[in-house]
Order: structure tokens, then C-alpha cells, then sequence
């Protein structure tokens, strides 16, 4: 291997950094390093080495821990995690994984360290598998936080934290009307899955729109508003467009509401390559300038997307439980604007892809004190297939090792409300 150049661990370092050290999201940094003039193996196995960092990073902390008299800079402890990563989880050579991570330190500036790297990685290599033994691997995975809240929900974390062991399948929303893909199961409504490793712009119909990429859970909500032809619809913080995607098939005329510009342009240009139409507004969603005018509204509202860790592992390891209470404000002013933009009769759709209680659970029992407002109770008969989800309250709560034998979904809640 050419010692001097090394795209793929390359891209998974500066990966790590950025988001262990700036807690920026794992897809904000991939957007930037992926555009590198890297070919596609090495992207590919980079964004595998760093999922495992990320999904493994307390079992690898765990094992490299004692094996280190004094911490080292941050950034050599990024590298080490992606140095046992290699060695244990992802069956990388032992003379491979020692010397590219050795190589990998001097290239970024630690050549003081390289002993260090070298040493600690030959001692995880010498040790094999039993460096695993004793090691409470769900535990180590979940923050102590995170792991304390799921299970005073009655979340059961560890059954969560078996989720990160596992490669996710590809889900796909596809129009109605229009055959699936080949290779594909159907799961409900119009999503199906894909096996683990399949390539969506490389499926036949992709460069024709005939379908998007969508966690089934993730579908659930605008499934569930029940949109009727020719209703007019609001989709609040619609970004990507997935669920603007799933109203405007369903005859809404819909209203697709984005704050942040970025975001708006990726909304703009999914519709655009599944070729439909919906009235696009850049603004605070909080902030519109409708008076009872919608038929329905999707508010699938900011959140921690603790919920989405399967695939994002990231957001385990960026989000502080600080954050949550300043959620639960948005979150709240976005509800009370939005009921103020329904037609009385009119329904809302409030889903957060959260497993924290207070962005879910417990906004749904605020929204259920306002005034003017009732709860409509979700039953086993609207959701068949998914039974487990619906809770004695009448909400929808899906969790990540439902369906597990199928490869499991999204963490998603679901209230629905009408308005007096």
C-alpha cells in the first residue's frame, strides 16, 4: 500500500474528528469528504470504518482504555478507535491495520505517537476476540444518559443497543401505481426493503422517480394523516421531502414548509426528480401568515433523532441531554402555530423520530391540555401490521428492535389531534 497516500482511513479520521470533536452530523461531514477526488471503494470502506467506530465506539474505548498509562491527544484517540475497529470488528489484516493506523498518525502530525499507536494495537492484535470477554457490549455502547432514559420509558435499552450490531437494510417509499424494484419485500403501504448493501441509484426507475429512499417508520405519519384527494395540506419542516413526497401522492394539495435554505433545496430538488408538485415556503414554520386554512397538518417536528441511531449512529454520541429542554420550546411554539393554521375539524399530525419521552410522550399529553383540542387515538385496526406499536394511550411508538427479523426500524412517535 502506498504509504502516502491512504484515502480510505484518511476519510474515516477526519470523519471521527469532526464529529466527536465538533459534534457536527455524521451526513454534514460526509458531504464534504465524500466529494473528495477519492474513487468509490475507498469512500465505501471509509463510511464502513466509520460506522463501526461509531456504532462500537464505548466496546473499543473499553478495550484500548487500559492499555494507555495516560491519555493521549483526542485526535490519537480517534485514531486507535479506528486502529481496533479494524483489528476486531471489521477482520482487517494485522499488518495492515497496525501499519496504515501507524502510518495514519505521522501523516496527521502525531509522529511522537506512532510508538504508542503501534504498542497499543499490537497488544488488541496479540489478544484476538478475548479482548471481548467480560464486556458488557450494550452497555458500553449506549451513553449512561441515554441508557437511564430508555429504560425509565420502559424502552428496554439493551435490546436498543443490539440494534448498533447489525447493518441496516435500505427502505424505499414508491409511487403508487408503479412496480417495485426487483429484490425487494414488501412491508406495508407502499414501502419496501432492500437487502443491506444495495445501491438505490443504481436500481432501475431511480433516474425516473418512481421512488425515494424512506425508513418504513418514517412513512407511518403521513400515512396516517389520511390524506384525501384534493385536501390542502401543510407539511411542516418538510425536509427532505419524503413525507411531502407521500401527501402529494395521496391527492393533498400540499404546502411544504422548510426553514433552513440548505434544506429547502434538497427538498426542492427530491420532488423535482420525482417529478411533483408542491407549494414550497422558506420560513420558521412557527412564523406563517395561515388562519384555519389546512385540512390536515404533518408536523414532524426538530428533535434529537435519538430514533434514528441504527443508521446514524452519530447522534449517540453529539446530542446532550441539555439540549432537550431547548427542543421541547420549539417544539411546543411549532404545535401551537400549527393549530392555529388548521380548519376546525382539521387534524395534526405531530411525530418526532425521538425515543426521549420529552420531545414525545409528554408533548403529546401537553398538546392533548390545550384548548380546542382532542386526542384521536390511533387503534390496531388502522395499523395492522404493526400492532405492537400502538400504545394504551392511543399513540403510535415504534422502536428500533420491532421487526427485528426483518432488520428492525426507526424509532418513531406518532399523535394525532383534532381541532374543535
Amino acid at each position: 500500500m502506498n504509504k502516502e497516500k491512504d484515502d480510505t482511513r484518511q476519510i474515516a479520521f477526519d470523519a471521527i474528528c469532526q464529529v466527536l470533536e465538533r459534534n457536527r452530523s455524521l451526513d454534514a461531514v460526509l458531504d464534504l469528504l465524500l466529494s473528495r477526488q477519492a474513487d468509490g471503494r475507498d469512500k465505501a470502506a471509509a463510511y464502513r470504518l466509520i460506522i463501526c467506530c461509531l456504532r462500537q465506539k464505548g466496546v473499543l474505548e473499553a478495550i484500548i482504555e487500559p492499555l494507555l498509562r495516560r491519555a493521549p491527544p483526542q485526535r490519537v484517540l480517534c485514531i486507535l478507535l479506528l486502529g481496533a475497529a479494524q483489528l476486531i470488528f471489521l477482520d482487517v489484516p494485522r499488518h495492515a491495520a497496525i501499519n496504515t493506523t501507524v502510518n495514519l498518525t505521522r501523516k496527521n502530525g502525531f509522529s511522537g505517537f506512532t510508538g504508542l499507536v503501534n504498542a497499543v494495537l499490537r497488544k488488541i492484535a496479540d489478544q484476538g476476540p478475548e479482548c471481548l470477554e467480560g464486556l458488557d457490549q450494550e452497555r458500553s455502547n449506549l451513553p449512561t444518559w441515554l441508557w437511564q432514559e430508555w429504560e425509565k420509558a420502559g424502552f428496554n435499552p439493551r435490546k436498543l443497543a443490539q440494534c448498533l450490531s447489525y447493518e441496516v437494510p435500505l427502505d424505499l417509499s414508491v409511487k403508487s401505481g408503479v412496480t417495485a424494484p426487483e429484490g425487494g419485500e414488501f412491508l406495508c403501504a407502499e414501502s419496501y426493503r432492500y437487502p443491506v448493501g444495495t445501491k438505490v441509484n443504481l436500481l432501475p426507475g431511480f433516474e425516473e422517480g418512481q421512488f425515494w429512499v424512506q425508513d418504513v417508520a418514517a412513512s407511518l405519519p403521513a400515512w396516517l394523516l389520511r390524506v384525501q384527494n384534493g385536501e390542502k395540506v401543510a407539511d411542516l419542516c418538510a425536509a427532505p421531502g419524503g413525507k411531502t413526497a407521500q401527501l402529494v401522492m395521496a391527492g393533498g394539495q400540499v404546502v411544504a414548509v422548510e426553514k433552513d435554505q440548505k434544506r429547502t433545496k434538497r427538498l426542492k430538488e427530491n420532488l423535482t426528480r420525482l417529478q411533483l408538485q408542491a407549494q414550497i415556503v422558506t420560513s420558521d414554520a412557527a412564523q406563517l401568515q395561515y388562519k384555519n386554512e389546512f385540512d390536515a397538518i404533518l408536523l414532524d417536528a426538530p428533535c434529537s433523532a435519538t430514533g434514528i441511531f441504527r443508521r446514524h449512529p452519530d447522534v449517540l454520541h453529539i446530542k446532550k441531554p441539555k439540549e432537550i429542554s431547548g427542543l421541547v420550546k420549539v417544539q411546543r411554539e411549532l404545535m401551537q402555530a400549527a393549530l392555529t393554521y388548521l380548519k376546525p375539524c382539521g387534524r395534526l399530525m405531530y411525530s418526532v423520530c425521538s425515543l426521549q419521552a420529552a420531545e414525545a410522550e409528554e408533548q403529546a399529553r401537553y398538546i392533548a391540555t390545550l384548548p380546542g383540542v382532542e386526542l384521536k387515538p390511533f387503534t390496531v385496526d388502522e395499523i395492522p401490521f404493526l400492532p405492537e406499536a400502538v400504545t394504551k394511550e392511543g399513540w403510535i411508538r415504534t422502536l428500533p428492535f420491532m421487526w427485528s427479523d426483518k432488520g428492525g426500524m426507526d424509532g418513531f412517535f406518532m399523535a394525532r389531534f383534532i381541532k374543535k
